[in-house]
């Protein structure tokens, strides 16, 4: 005799499988996620090093500029 009605136990172990399934996935999205926060903020961390090399290089440069010339009247 064959039943239409899945039994609630094999329903429940269906909905236990399709959520192991989807937490496993979770899982990975979360480590690609976790590793792309990581690569960027090395990617920031060596971006904001730059702009104070740069920053640090201009301020040299102006400071070696002569004053502007003083307009006396």
């Amino acid at each position: 005799m064959s039943n239409a009605v899945p039994h609630p136990i094999d329903q429940i172990a269906d909905r236990v499988e399709r959520l192991l399934l989807r937490h496993e996935e979770l899982q990975r999205t979360n480590q690609l996620l976790t590793e792309q926060v990581s690569a960027l903020s090395r990617e920031r961390d060596s971006l904001k090093s730059r702009l104070n090399a740069a920053r640090s290089r201009v301020e040299a440069l102006l400071e070696r500029l002569p004053p502007p010339p003083t307009d006396a009247a």
